[in-house]
C-alpha cells in the first residue's frame, strides 16, 4: 500500500486532503507537514530511518519554501518519492510538469479527482512510465492561456535548443524540457528515437520506406529522416508495435 506525504500551509485544506487519502484503499499511510521546510525535515528523518515514502501531495504557494522549490529539492534525493501538487492556482502546471509530476489539481479538490491522481501514482510506481506516458498530458502555455496536449495527439517531438516542439494535427507547440527527460517520461508508451533530435509516436507512422539507403518515416502529414544509428532499432520497434509484442 502507498506511503504519502500531504503538505499545505492552509490547516482546513490538509485536513480535508489527508481525511480524502485515508478513504482511498490503496493508500496505506498519511503523513502531514503544515509547509515546506517541516516537510522536508520529515522526509530527511524518514530517509534516515530507513521508512519508504511513495509520493508527495503538495500546495505551490506556501510561506517560506514554496512547493516548487520543495520539489526541485525532492529531485535531490536518491530515490525520490513521485510528486502530485495541489493548488488553487493553475498558473504552475508548466512548471509542475517540467518537476515530473505525476498530476496537477486544482482546489477545491474532487474526491473522484483525487482518486484517480492517486492511481496515477501508484501506476507510476507499478511500472514507471507506462502508464502514467498512455494518459500523460503536456501543459503548454499561449498567451496567457494553459494548453493541454494529450500524448496520443502528438506526432513528434523535436528537440530545439533547451526546448522540445511537440508536433500535432493542430501544429507546432514548445515546451521547455530535455527531449531525453521525455523519453523517460513516455517509455514503454509507444515512442521511437528516430533521431538525436526526433523521438516519433509510432501510432501515427503510417510508412517506413528507405531512399538512396536512408530510411524515411511517414508520420502524420510529415516524412522525417531516420538515422542511421537508429535505423534497426526503428524497423523492429516498428515491427514489435504491430504484431503487438509490447503489449499495445
Amino acid at each position: 500500500m502507498l506511503r504519502v506525504l500531504a503538505v499545505d500551509d492552509e490547516a482546513p485544506a490538509l485536513s480535508e486532503l489527508s481525511y480524502l487519502l485515508r478513504e482511498d484503499a490503496r493508500v496505506g499511510h498519511v503523513a502531514t507537514a503544515p509547509d515546506g521546510v517541516k516537510a522536508l525535515q520529515d522526509m530527511v528523518q524518514m530517509i534516515g530511518a530507513g521508512e519508504r515514502l511513495d509520493g508527495v501531495f503538495l500546495d505551490v504557494r506556501m510561506p517560506g519554501l514554496n512547493g516548487l522549490d520543495l520539489a526541485r529539492l525532492i529531485g535531490g534525493f536518491p530515490a525520490p518519492p513521485r510528486l502530485v501538487f495541489v493548488t488553487a492556482h493553475d498558473d504552475c502546471a508548466v512548471q509542475a510538469f517540467e518537476l515530473e509530476a505525476v498530476d496537477y489539481l486544482l482546489k477545491p479538490v474532487r474526491p473522484e479527482r483525487l482518486t484517480e491522481a492517486v492511481r496515477r501514482l501508484s501506476a507510476s510506481i507499478a511500472a514507471p512510465g507506462a502508464d502514467e506516458g498512455a494518459m500523460d498530458v503536456i501543459p503548454v502555455e499561449l498567451g496567457g492561456r494553459t494548453r493541454f496536449i494529450p500524448q496520443q495527439a502528438v506526432w513528434y517531438a523535436e528537440a530545439q535548443g533547451d526546448y522540445v516542439r511537440l508536433h500535432t494535427a493542430d501544429g507546432g507547440f514548445l515546451v521547455r524540457m530535455s527531449l531525453s527527460a521525455l523519453e523517460r517520461r513516455w517509455a514503454g508508451s509507444g515512442f521511437i528515437r528516430a533521431h538525436r533530435s526526433t523521438l516519433v509516436n509510432a501510432r501515427h507512422v503510417s510508412e517506413l520506406r528507405f531512399d538512396a539507403g536512408r530510411a524515411l518515416l511517414r508520420v502524420g502529414t510529415e516524412t522525417l529522416p531516420v538515422s542511421r544509428r537508429h535505423t534497426r532499432q526503428v524497423r523492429e520497434q516498428l515491427v514489435r508495435q504491430y504484431r503487438g509484442g509490447d503489449g499495445q
